[in-house]
């Protein structure tokens, strides 16, 4: 018998599944967001990039997934190797989200027990070991994190109204079985039905076999591990679609083998495309560009400047991949930004929607706010703004805390921030111009401090030495 094949949904021949699918639903009416077919407004969108198998994906998914059809279950895993989720991980969020507006349930499973290997896909070398004490830690803030994402998405980008089903949510942690899962008995009762030469043929582990480290029999067995989440969750929960990045499909074609052979039932992979930074490498903690979902680690403000920094070959695909919006909405903008460029209106709009999704509504004011104190000199957004939010736009500048004495002046302010030299060389910076209090230019050394103009309503200064040099003061008991 020939083994299961991939198909690509996202290429020309999107006939197969995705316009096919297109067909059979275009005469349907209109109907919640399910209305044209999960499958087919994902290939659309550019979202979906392979199922697997590809002939009973073909001849079986889309069905299963017709709206009106009983909710099914699809999970995504997500290893704990830190404490927090980062923008590479979003897309297979994304794909959660849209199978859950689409009325289906979805698992977020946090990998606390898989960490502890390391997944060998796509990497050159063994993960650095972690313990079990630090994987229990991420994996409670992978979990805090995910559920985060998912109320954001309920309250904010959920509507109410029409009565449309959103599904269940529910957060796992593969700790809790495998866990407890004895060592013989797991290899007697899942080793039997996965092949040697069936592993040892992926991609991921013919890279490191070839390697001069080589590959330990820890990773070597993680896909294994990953397969037997495919079965637990497929036992425990009915869960029979697995959905991952596009280096997770040996993992996933590894959980199809085991499930399929153990149970009998037909399951099912989808994967979604990685992103990758503008030089083509793969965002991610373990490549050194990883752009954190926790606040502690990115703030909203460096959140929002990512996704508006991104360029005009880019920033259509990633509307279609990272927002809710509908593809006409999308469209249009784009035509509208080929006529005004300069307003940068669909990489606002991206880096808004996203900022909502991850931080909240607050978390975009803030982001807002951060952008114009920084950016538009906006003394108005400055005073606005909290320690925190203060703290997160000047990462790199002092905080100081001072008291302010009477008759105190620019130049005592400087030489108590340690901001400038003492002696005639700092008295200069300040006559020479090189010194501003809120984006305001002070050149007079004995002016007196004044509460309103240099000591602003939330009691800080923001003082800038030269063009980068920032430091925060949070003046007390004013």
């Amino acid at each position: 018998m020939a083994a299961p094949t991939v198909m690509r949904v996202g290429c020309r021949r999107a006939a197969g599944l995705c316009g096919g699918l297109s067909r059979r639903i275009h005469h349907q009416p209109q109907r919640a967001p399910a209305a044209k077919g999960l499958l087919a407004a994902q290939c659309e969108r550019g979202l979906f990039q392979e199922v697997f198998p590809a002939q009973r994906a073909e001849e079986g998914l889309p069905a299963l997934l017709e709206p009106g059809q009983p909710p099914q279950t699809v999970y995504c895993g997500f290893d704990a190797t830190a404490d927090s989720l980062h923008v590479g991980h979003l897309l297979t969020v994304m794909g959660l989200l849209h199978f859950q507006r689409a009325g289906h349930n979805v698992i977020a499973l946090v990998g606390g027990a898989t960490a502890r290997l390391g997944d060998p896909s796509g990497r050159t070398k063994e993960r650095e070991p972690l313990s079990e004490e630090l994987a229990r830690e991420h994996a409670l803030g992978l979990r805090e994190g995910l559920q985060r994402l998912f109320d954001n998405h309920r309250q904010l980008f959920w509507p109410a109204a029409g009565g449309a089903r959103l599904g269940e949510v529910m957060l796992q942690d593969n700790a809790w079985w495998l866990g407890r899962e004895p060592v013989v008995g797991f290899l007697c009762g899942v080793g039997g039905f996965l092949r040697m030469g069936t592993l040892l043929s992926r991609q991921s582990c013919q890279a490191r076999l070839r390697s001069a480290e080589g590959m330990s029999l820890a990773e070597f067995l993680y896909p294994a591990l990953q397969a037997y989440d495919f079965l637990h969750l497929h036992r425990h929960h009915g869960c029979r679609i697995q959905l991952g990045g596009a280096d997770q499909m040996g993992n996933i074609m590894s959980g199809y083998e085991l499930v399929t052979k153990v149970t009998g039932e037909d399951v099912f992979g989808i994967t979604v495309p990685l992103i990758t930074s503008t030089t083509g490498d793969k965002l991610g903690k373990s490549a050194g560009n990883a752009v954190w979902l926790n606040r502690d680690k990115t703030s909203p403000f460096e959140l929002y400047q990512f996704f508006v920094r991104q360029p005009d070959r880019t920033v259509e695909r990633y509307l279609k991949l990272f927002t809710f919006l509908p593809l006409p909405e999308i469209e249009h903008m784009m035509e509208m930004h080929a006529k005004e460029p300069e307003k940068w209106g669909p990489q606002k709009r991206l880096a808004a929607e996203v900022t909502k999704l991850v931080h909240g509504k607050e978390g975009l004011e803030s982001a807002k706010r951060c952008t114009k104190a920084l950016y538009y000199s906006n003394v108005e957004a400055l005073e606005a703004m909290s320690d925190q939010e203060l703290q997160e736009l000047f990462r790199e500048a002092p905080f100081a805390e001072l008291l302010l004495e009477p008759g105190m002046s620019v130049l005592d302010l400087c030489h108590k921030a340690n901001a400038i030299p003492d002696g005639p060389s700092g008295y200069r910076k300040i006559t020479d111009g090189g010194v501003s209090i809120n984006y305001i230019q002070v050149t007079n050394p004995e002016t007196v401090l004044v509460i309103g103009q240099h000591i602003l309503k939330n009691g800080v200064s923001l003082l800038k030495i030269g063009k980068k040099n920032f430091y925060i003061i949070k003046w007390l008991q004013l």
